[in-house]
C-alpha cells in the first residue's frame, strides 16, 4: 500500500494492522475488463476494540457513528475507480476523514450577546418610518 500512515488528527493515525480489507467486483466505471477484476474495496475498522484511539475519542466516535456501526465495526466502500489500488486509497482517505470528523471535539457553546440599545432603537425607528411610508400609499383620501 502507501508508505504514509493515514493521519486522523495530530499524532494519531489509522493502524494498518487493524484495517480489514475486502475486495469484490465493482459495478463502477470501466470497459470489458471490469467484469473480471475485483476493483470494489470495502474497508472495515473495529472501532469498539481498537487501542489506537485515545479513550475519549473512541467514546465520542462510537456515539456519533452509532447509526453506521455494525457490531462496533465501521465500514467504508469505494468503487469509483477502475484500479483497485486507487479505490484502496480512496477508501483509506474516506475512513480517516470519517474518524477525524467523529472524534473532533464538540464546538464551543455560543455565548449570547446583548443587542446594543442604539441598534435596537434605530431598527424600531426605521420600522415606524417604513410603516408610515406604506400607510401614505393607500389612496382612501385621493378623490
Amino acid at each position: 500500500m502507501s508508505g504514509s500512515p493515514h493521519v486522523i488528527r495530530g499524532s494519531v493515525s489509522l493502524p494498518e494492522a487493524e484495517l480489514m480489507w475486502r475486495f469484490s467486483r465493482s459495478s463502477g466505471p470501466g470497459g470489458q475488463h471490469v467484469n473480471t477484476s475485483d476493483s470494489q474495496v470495502e474497508l472495515r475498522f473495529d472501532l469498539g476494540r481498537t487501542e489506537a484511539l485515545p479513550e475519549v475519542w473512541k467514546e465520542r466516535a462510537l456515539e456519533r457513528l452509532a447509526n453506521r456501526l455494525v457490531g462496533g465495526v465501521v465500514t467504508v466502500r469505494s468503487s469509483e475507480h477502475r484500479s483497485q489500488w486507487r479505490n484502496r486509497e480512496t477508501a483509506l482517505v474516506r475512513m480517516a476523514s470519517l474518524l477525524a470528523e467523529a472524534t473532533a471535539p464538540p464546538p464551543r457553546p455560543r455565548r449570547a450577546t446583548k443587542i446594543p440599545r442604539g441598534i435596537n432603537e434605530r431598527r424600531l425607528r426605521q420600522k415606524k418610518q417604513r410603516a408610515e411610508t406604506k400607510r401614505g400609499r393607500n389612496g382612501r383620501d385621493w378623490s
